[in-house]
């Protein structure tokens, strides 16, 4: 093969010393001794337990104190039981009470890998030929939960990537508001679900709610249902089912002065509880011409996977909705960068073995898909899929692959498709692009090498990948020589 990748020097690899703070709750009995315990301390016990505790993690998180408040307001419910009335308590009291619901959680700790890149929405103050981007990363700490984290940098004219300062006083969402739901695509999206029993109608339930419902509402219906049905596993099942996808449906909101550095999507709903893997994130114009970035990823509640979008114009709000339709049941789609011939395209994988296409009036369901690929070299010979977006050229969409070979090694590949018909092959290279060498194989998952996404800048396709589950970098490959290898 005449393509020379270039391999860069820069590395991003896990910093345990990016914490955020997360509510602490076990039991209700345990929760209750605690805050009594915290009662029963002098006021002067109070200063001496709390204020150290305000000097030191005001260093590692923005407003520490506000925190507590939070996470105090989530057990305060529990202050009746213990007959107190929460506007009796001092401030320092209820600040100590949330501190011992509080707990740090280190994002990044175990890994720091699976990135995609994109334009940076802005790109004010950049010079002649530069660019600034936007890289995503899942990060994966204690437990292995999955989240999403994002760095910033500018590529030059050669493609020399200048890492702007991450920040430490990383935060989750300020606010998380519910979805309002539509009863028909609700109910189309439960009757998919492969594990709802056939006798338990889920009408019982949605008969009870208007065609546009909130998350409050529904979950009402379900505590009444649950009163007046006899208990079995079958109706357990269904009402766990329509909670589980009631909670996937959520918008995001990130504070004005943070830097895109300290903001983390971190798991909300229950169906994504063991993580947010693999995004695929994707600069989209829409047909009148304005820009949306979209990312398709992978919730994980611990046994089930359901494949989800986010959607941001600029990446302090985020839209978080499931994908519906037949296909939308496995991981690794990953939508087109615009309409092809007035429909929504996706590449899929339905299989675990080979590459779909998708098509969609609605970008939010996919019903059908057509086989484009299937193993054919032996680095691929397992499995083959995408490794991000397609990249639109004047020669044909360029679509980054992975592979998976002998001794699971995950390699990748590029294939070229025609712009007007994407189902059609143009070029497959022979051998991988890019393979593990001696310094990338050895990590949480050895032998392995992944995107989920790459872009082209200044003549040459820029590939940030992952190496061996553990940290990342990046390569250049000049598109020249890459599209010249394709059309052999």
């Amino acid at each position: 093969m005449q393509v020379i990748v270039k391999r860069k020097n820069i590395k991003f690899t896990p910093d345990p010393g990016r914490v955020i703070a997360r509510f602490l709750y076990t039991t209700d009995e345990r929760a209750l001794n605690t805050i009594s315990s915290v009662l029963n301390l002098s006021e002067d016990q109070v200063s001496q337990v709390l204020s150290p505790l305000l000097r030191d993690f005001s260093l590692r998180h923005r407003n520490i104190s506000l925190i507590f408040e939070k996470h105090f307001n989530k057990v305060s419910h529990l202050l009746k039981l213990l007959d107190v009335d929460p506007d009796s308590l001092t401030t320092s009291q209820k600040a100590l009470i949330g501190a011992y619901f509080s707990m740090e959680y280190s994002i990044e700790s175990a890994a720091f890998f699976n990135p995609s890149i994109v334009e940076h929405p802005d790109q004010s103050e950049t010079g002649p030929g530069d660019k600034r981007v936007i890289l995503s990363f899942r990060a994966t700490g204690e437990g292995h939960i999955s989240s999403i984290v994002f760095r910033t940098g500018v590529l030059d004219k050669n493609n020399k990537f200048s890492i702007e300062p991450a920040g430490k006083m990383l935060e989750e969402a300020k606010h998380v508001r519910k979805h309002m739901y539509d009863k028909a695509a609700f109910k189309s999206k439960l009757d998919e679900m492969k594990n709802i029993h056939p006798v338990i109608p889920s009408g019982l339930i949605l008969d009870k709610l208007n065609d546009v419902f909130t998350y409050g509402e529904l979950s009402a219906c379900v505590r009444e249902a649950r009163k007046i049905m006899q208990p079995s596993y079958e109706k357990e099942t269904l009402f766990n089912q329509i909670t589980w996808l009631a909670s996937s449906h959520y918008e995001l909101d990130f504070s004005l002065d943070t830097n895109i550095s300290e903001r983390v999507i971190f798991p909300v709903s229950e169906n994504e509880k063991n993580g947010i893997e693999d995004a695929r994130f994707v600069k989209f114009t829409e047909d009148n011409n304005e820009s949306i970035f979209y990312a398709t990823y992978t919730a994980y509640d611990g046994s089930t996977i359901l494949p989800k979008m986010l959607k941001t114009k600029d990446f302090y709000h985020f839209n978080i909705l499931p994908l519906h339709g037949e296909i939308a049941q496995n991981k690794g789609m990953a939508l087109f960068p615009r309409k092809v011939k007035g429909k929504y395209a996706m590449l899929c994988r339905l299989d675990g073995f080979n590459n779909y296409i998708a098509y969609s009036d609605d970008i939010n369901i996919w019903r059908q898909a057509k086989l484009l690929q299937q193993p054919k070299y032996p680095w691929e010979l397992i499995q083959i899929g995408n490794g991000g977006s397609p990249i639109e050229t004047p020669e044909g969409w360029l679509v980054t692959t992975h592979g998976v070979g002998p001794m699971r090694e995950y390699t990748l590949g590029v294939s070229l498709f025609d712009l007007e018909n994407p189902e059609k092959e143009i070029g497959r290279l022979k051998s991988p692009l890019l393979a593990p060498n001696a310094t990338e194989r050895e990590g949480y998952v050895p032998n392995v090498v992944y995107s989920c996404g790459s872009m082209i800048h200044n003549d040459e396709l820029v590939i940030p990948y992952a190496m061996s589950d553990y940290a990342s970098t990046y390569a250049t490959v000049n598109l020249r020589e890459l599209l010249n290898e394709l059309k052999v």
